[in-house]
């Protein structure tokens, strides 16, 4: 039995294998997945060798502490907003032994949303060490917190196997 379903499960066994194979170690910064990205990971057994740590950055005080985000930075543009995502992934490999990171910041309701920000919004960010930070955005819609959730954990798996590339 495992926490997650099957098909993400299989993801996460394919994106290990292939940053082992790569020589690439992995760091997560999840805001709005609490940490689901980091815990996926390591649910597939030997995954130390590759997922060398997680931080779960929920308040804007965890982000600025814990891996640098400028508290100026989540004031102009709010926490759930690109540059925000991609200080978070840039913070996350510079406080960390990982040459690839994910950070993840959002919306995931049921509350919380606005006309700017709805429900379902979220940024992400990957940063590899010598290279650079690339953001994407999703808008997952209202699908209620535990999919948009989960959509956000399988989002940021790809986007992780895609700066393999």
């Amino acid at each position: 039995m495992t926490l997650f379903p099957d098909e993400l499960l299989a993801a996460a066994e394919a994106l290990l294998e292939r940053t082992r194979r790569a020589g690439v170690r992995i760091a997560t910064a999840e805001s709005c997945t609490g940490g689901l990205v980091a815990a996926l990971l390591t649910e597939v057994a030997g995954s130390s060798d590759v997922v060398e740590r997680g931080y779960v950055t929920y308040s804007n005080a965890a982000k600025e502490g814990a891996i640098g985000v400028p508290a100026g930075l989540i004031a102009r543009h709010g926490a759930v907003s690109e540059p925000v995502a991609r200080a978070m992934a840039e913070g996350a490999l510079a406080r960390s032994e990982a040459e690839m990171t994910v950070a993840i910041t959002g919306v995931a309701g049921p509350g919380g949303g606005s006309a700017d920000k709805p429900v379902g919004l979220v940024w992400f960010a990957t940063a590899r060490k010598g290279g650079t930070t690339l953001a994407h955005e999703e808008r997952y819609g209202d699908l209620g917190r535990s999919a948009v959730r989960l959509a956000a954990v399988r989002t940021a798996l790809g986007l992780l196997s895609g700066r393999l590339d």
